[in-house]
């Protein structure tokens, strides 16, 4: 059974755009949910949407947004397992709906209930203006606060659906497992949720209230002066709103991963998730976490040149992303081309595009993933990670086991035309897919992700990294980051020594 556009929360519209959500208003009688509702309103300007995995049409957009989705196999008050996907896409792109995320096939296949959802997005969900609207209190974090509404709306209703209120388990990828990661870390989430999966994003995504103003500042002086006034940005189109969120993110892009994004405001995130991990505050929470391979591979499409760069391009590229020196006072960036050489038995005697991919791939993603296992791990919660290694028979060497491949073998949405024509699936797809399927679902149940198809699958330990590897032979092996984790690790302590360096400098994800 599909319950399609379900009301989570009143429309975020007039009087109630930038504000916290509200619960939705009451109907009589019976509200039809045969139909998805619209996706939130969004600007695409990063080349990616090209694949079309995650693209929502201009035509299936709305302010009027908080909606979410049900599968489940019966509504007979049996207190199914739940699982509540957060689609990815940058803060700033994505749906609930969308084709890949179905929950129909893993709803049956595990006799669980799955829910997709939708959360506002981009300066209309991840804004923080409170120092910038004056007289005014203006909330932050608002796509944040829908994800703990529609959590709050699961806890009180899903029982009416076949689901059990005390067995959700949050999950997501991207952006939807960095809003994982963010919501371990956030107090007011605290019980909404007993296990949680994040694919290919973890706990680092979140601004500080300083940059977080800073992106905001841009936006408004990009929108016109009459938008410090709240009345008047709530009255603005939704046109000029898309077209200033679009006219920063261009340039900010070349100096940061994300420019909207969670920020610590001193209300719903009062700390860094990290910190917070660390501490304990979601110790009783069993984690589920891992990362792609060659993640990095897929945001080269956009850049054919990326393959291609000689030895200094490198150079310089790595310089950008790490402009500071070690205590020593050897440049970082030296460092990282040591460790980066070619002579690196994990990267092999590759191209200097190959290891320029190999270092972006630690840096935004092996390395987060890395650190949040072992802070959850050293607070006393259980965790389990894995590394995904498949890679399609079509365009193996462009795309590798690249960023989102993951994502149709957990959802059994691998019979997709766009993917079955792109990356030529076949059935040793499906065979990884099952396995998979009955991993997540198995780590649903119970908090432990193994089960008959797969090989004994450790518990994850801060001292004795191991990791189960997902491919073509499922196996357990040594975590293969650990090397970059060191450097990642010295880095972040040689830069935590200097003082912060602004947007416009900053690292970047698309350099």
């Amino acid at each position: 059974m599909t319950f399609r556009g379900v009301p989570f929360a009143r429309p975020p519209l007039g009087e109630l755009r930038f504000r916290p959500p509200l619960p939705p208003e009451p109907w009589q009688g019976v509200r039809p949910a045969n139909r998805f509702a619209s996706a939130a309103p969004q600007s695409m300007p990063l080349p990616i949407v090209a694949l079309q995995m995650i693209a929502v049409g201009r035509s299936a957009q709305s302010e009027d947004c908080l909606y979410l989705n049900v599968w489940t196999p019966a509504t007979d008050g049996r207190r199914r397992p739940v699982l509540v996907w957060l689609h990815g896409g940058a803060f700033v792109m994505g749906s609930g709906s969308t084709n890949l995320y179905s929950g129909e096939r893993l709803a049956r296949r595990g006799d669980v209930v799955v829910v997709t959802l939708n959360y506002r997005l981009g300066a209309l969900g991840y804004l923080n203006l409170k120092t910038l609207i004056d007289g005014q209190d203006v909330p932050s974090n608002l796509g944040l606060l829908d994800q703990i509404a529609a959590l709050e709306w699961v806890r009180d209703n899903i029982e009416a659906f076949g689901g059990d209120p005390e067995n959700v388990t949050i999950f997501g990828e991207s952006a939807g497992a960095m809003s994982v990661g963010t919501l371990l870390g956030t107090p007011r989430a605290r019980g909404l949720f007993r296990r949680a999966i994040a694919q290919s994003g973890a706990a680092d995504n979140v601004s500080s209230a300083e940059e977080a103003s800073e992106v905001a500042e841009l936006f408004l002086r990009e929108l016109g002066p009459s938008a410090r006034d709240l009345t008047a940005l709530r009255a603005a189109p939704l046109r000029d709103i898309l077209e200033a969120q679009r006219a920063i993110m261009v340039p900010l892009l070349r100096g940061r991963q994300l420019v909207l994004q969670p920020s610590i405001d001193g209300e719903t995130l009062p700390d860094a998730p990290l910190r917070a991990i660390e501490a304990g505050l979601s110790q009783s929470v069993s984690l589920l976490l891992g990362t792609n391979q060659d993640e990095f591979k897929l945001f080269t499409l956009g850049d054919r040149k990326a393959l291609r760069i000689e030895e200094e391009t490198l150079r310089r590229r790595l310089a950008a992303v790490l402009p500071g020196k070690d205590f020593d006072g050897t440049p970082l960036a030296e460092l990282a081309l040591e460790l980066y050489g070619s002579d690196n038995p994990r990267i092999g005697h590759r191209s200097p595009g190959e290891r320029w991919i190999a270092f972006q791939s630690d840096r935004i993603f092996h390395w987060p993933a890395t650190r949040l296992a072992e802070r959850h791990a050293r607070s006393g919660g259980r965790s389990y990670t894995y590394l995904f290694t498949w890679t399609p028979p079509l365009l193996a060497d462009r795309l590798g086991a690249c960023h989102g491949l993951e994502v149709p073998f957990v959802f059994g949405t691998l019979r997709d035309p766009f993917l079955r024509a792109t990356l030529g699936i076949m059935k040793g797809a499906r065979d990884l897919s099952d396995r998979m399927q009955e991993a997540w679902l198995a780590f649903a149940r119970n908090g432990d992700p193994g089960h008959a198809g797969l090989p004994d699958w450790p518990r994850f330990d801060a001292e004795r990294h191991s990791t189960m590897v997902l491919g073509t032979h499922c196996k357990t092996e040594a975590w293969r980051f650990q090397d970059a984790a060191r450097f990642w690790d010295r880095c972040e302590a040689a830069d935590g020594e200097a003082p912060p360096r602004s947007l416009a400098r900053s690292s970047g994800a698309t350099a």
